[in-house]
């Protein structure tokens, strides 16, 4: 062992300043960005949680967001005791509850957001315009501006449904890797809501490699017999997002017929592309 001779301790009018061994205790929390290391380190690991299901180890952890376990120790202890990380009996530790108050909070801003956005686009098209999250494997509506037509779709914001039978919930599972979106789908079969609903996890695989490819995807009846639904990404926004318009089959089939830049998937995905710029982190 090569020994070192340490550097007196520096000192404040005379008070010796505490020494750390902790290379990473050194970088001032202050940053030249204006933003606090501890603060961005907490939501960092935060993301990282997160992004591993929201289920991880502390060896985890540091893999996955680079931050050295000293640091981890520091600041999942300081989640642990402030509700947004809890640990289980296996020692793992996990999202906690308190988070769940800012999610809902946050999603409801979401659709206030969204919604001259959502206006818009029920302007352009007379038809009702959705908004919608992945959230625990379903589709979460966060924002609607229903069309101002006697016969019309209304779903109740905060209303959750399955992913694979709904346009934005196909919208949404094309955002991710297959592998991903079929974790999501889950192992058991996939229920049908009509005679259109799309039942074979490889048939869906296939419509969502095909929705990346064109940029947008379509519930044909599958949710409910007469609707028909576009719906496509919001690139840009810091969850998976989806936009969509819906409406009596006739109707929306009526407004895909027309070509060139006043068509509908256009004009979706010129309101999507604003949107995203707005809720963009």
């Amino acid at each position: 062992m090569i020994a070192r001779t340490c550097p007196t301790p520096p000192t404040v009018k005379g008070t010796p300043v505490a020494a750390t061994s902790d290379s990473t205790e050194r970088t001032p929390p202050e940053r030249a960005s204006g933003g606090v290391q501890s603060v961005e380190r907490a939501f960092q690991l935060l993301e990282a949680l997160a992004d591993s299901g929201g289920v991880a180890t502390l060896s985890e952890l540091s893999a996955s967001s680079g931050l050295p376990m000293p640091t981890i120790h520091r600041l999942v202890r300081t989640l642990v005791q402030q509700g947004y990380v809890r640990q289980d009996t296996t020692r793992r530790y996990t999202l906690g509850p308190r988070l769940i108050r800012l999610g809902e909070t946050a999603g409801r801003l979401l659709g206030s957001w969204a919604r001259p956005y959502l206006a818009e686009l029920m302007e352009a098209t007379g038809e009702t315009a959705n908004l919608a999250v992945l959230e625990g494997g379903e589709v979460v509506y966060v924002g609607q501006v229903q069309s101002r037509r006697s016969m019309r779709m209304f779903t109740e914001v905060g209303r959750r449904v399955q992913p694979h039978c709904t346009g934005v919930g196909k919208a949404l599972l094309a955002q991710l890797p297959e592998e991903e979106a079929r974790a999501v789908l889950g192992p058991n079969p996939l229920p049908a809501h009509t005679p259109h609903t799309v039942t074979d996890p490889q048939e869906l695989m296939r419509q969502l490699a095909e929705a990346r490819e064109r940029g947008y995807v379509v519930d044909d009846q599958e949710q409910e017999i007469g609707v028909r639904c576009i719906a496509l990404a919001v690139p840009g926004a810091p969850t998976p997002t989806a936009l969509s318009v819906s409406g009596p089959e006739a109707r929306i089939r009526a407004l895909e017929e027309p070509s060139g830049t006043a068509s509908l998937v256009p004009v979706m995905q010129g309101i999507a592309t604003r949107l995203g710029q707005v809720l963009a982190p």
